[in-house]
């Protein structure tokens, strides 16, 4: 447990029994390959990473929550027979935890306590880990047992029907699925998934995080992307004589790849290069499947700088400083490939490395990137991580 966390809470809570208190952890993650699909329902894979979200907590009988945070300054509180409106804050997230919990279950007990985040806010899930924490930390509260299946669409609810971010379930599924040492491909559509080892013949590899120096915020960029893709998925099905149904119900997955060959010439510019990515995206994500099971780093790898170039030229993400760093890593020895994390717009990028090149990895990445953005010295970092399993708690 990170002395910060510890001595934060404990000044807090001095009267607290070491028997009283509990801990839920949930893992950031990252998705190698199947770069903003899960929204229209593709196939996509990830790791949980060894770094996350940890919540020291106390249960509480009084129905209130109350919080504190290493990485914001601001007191949480607020009573679970009144959640109420969003603040705009990282309460938002507790929030909407509870919110969504109280569709099915009667909230009576609280819980106090403080939150700390490992790794800089930015394109590794921390919103989808945060919430996972206050659910799992209520559900103990209140004896509520959920499957991974309900934890995931409860999380998801979260932040799709209270925050108000048109997330997919990438995140909430990798951090609850996911183990060491596996390589989770996850289809969003069903919900299937497959945890395949790493074989023997794969060799050593590390995650690399490449902090940026700009936290990300998800808004509007994000929802536009997804209701593009979902316009290009309504207006082939229009195009080719399909049904179509509702707007709100159509994803790409619904439309066949040679239906968007026939007819991707007729869309408008922009929905035809949303389209594009996510057709591509589903082919690397297939690749990329058997290049693991082979043990094949090196064409995992090339699939992941695909997925890079695609985010950026396709799905039209990323902001100058993400598209210099994927641009820095190409040509750095020991980088078997490398993209944005998360959305794409601010944040970090993640990367499959060699663990015999970290140094001269990380000091020729932060030497080229602070050459062309010197503001971010001492906000610029890079963070080795290696993959580890989902959500738990004590």
């Amino acid at each position: 447990m990170p002395q910060t966390l510890e001595k934060l809470f404990k000044s807090l809570y001095p009267w607290a029994e070491s028997s009283d208190i509990h801990t839920s952890y949930a893992p950031y993650r990252v998705c190698p390959l199947g770069a903003h699909i899960d929204h229209q329902y593709g196939i996509i894979t990830g790791f949980a990473l060894d770094k996350g979200v940890t919540l020291r907590f106390l249960l509480s009988t009084d129905g209130a929550v109350n919080l504190d945070s290493l990485n914001f300054p601001e007191h949480v509180s607020f009573d679970l027979g009144n959640i109420g409106e969003k603040q705009g804050n990282w309460g938002d997230y507790a929030k909407g935890a509870a919110f969504a919990l109280s569709q099915k279950y009667q909230l009576r007990n609280g819980i106090k306590g403080v939150v700390r985040g490992t790794l800089p806010v930015g394109g590794l899930s921390s919103s989808a880990a945060v919430v996972l924490c206050y659910l799992n930390a209520l559900c103990l509260a209140n004896s509520i047992s959920l499957t991974p299946s309900e934890l995931i669409k409860t999380a998801l609810f979260a932040e799709n029907g209270y925050v108000g971010i048109n997330v997919g379930k990438l995140d909430q599924s990798c951090e609850v699925l996911c183990k060491k040492q596996h390589l989770l491909a996850l289809d969003t559509k069903d919900d299937s998934y497959t945890l395949i080892p790493a074989p023997d013949t794969l060799g050593s590899f590390e995650i690399a995080i490449f902090y940026s120096g700009v936290s990300r915020v998800l808004g509007s960029g994000y929802n536009t992307r997804v209701d593009e893709a979902k316009s290009a998925a309504y207006n082939l099905k229009a195009l080719s004589g399909m049904e179509y149904g509702l707007y709100k119900d159509t994803r790409l997955r619904d439309v066949p790849p040679q239906v968007y060959e026939e007819y991707r010439d007729r869309l408008p510019e922009v929905f035809a290069k949303r389209a594009q990515h996510y057709y591509t995206e589903m082919d690397r994500v297939e690749k990329g499947i058997e290049a693991w099971k082979r043990g094949d780093l090196k064409e995992f790898g090339k699939l992941v700088f695909a997925s890079g170039y695609s985010s950026i030229h396709a799905w039209e993400t990323g902001s100058a400083e993400l598209r210099a760093i994927y641009e820095i890593t190409e040509h750095v020895q020991g980088i078997y490939g490398c993209r944005f994390s998360g959305a794409g717009f601010k944040g970090c990028c993640m990367a499959l490395i060699d663990p015999a090149c970290k140094k001269e990895i990380e000091e020729q990445v932060t030497r080229e990137y602070l050459e062309q953005f010197p503001q971010y010295k001492g906000l610029f970092s890079v963070h080795f991580c290696n993959a580890d399993d989902g959500v738990r708690v004590e």
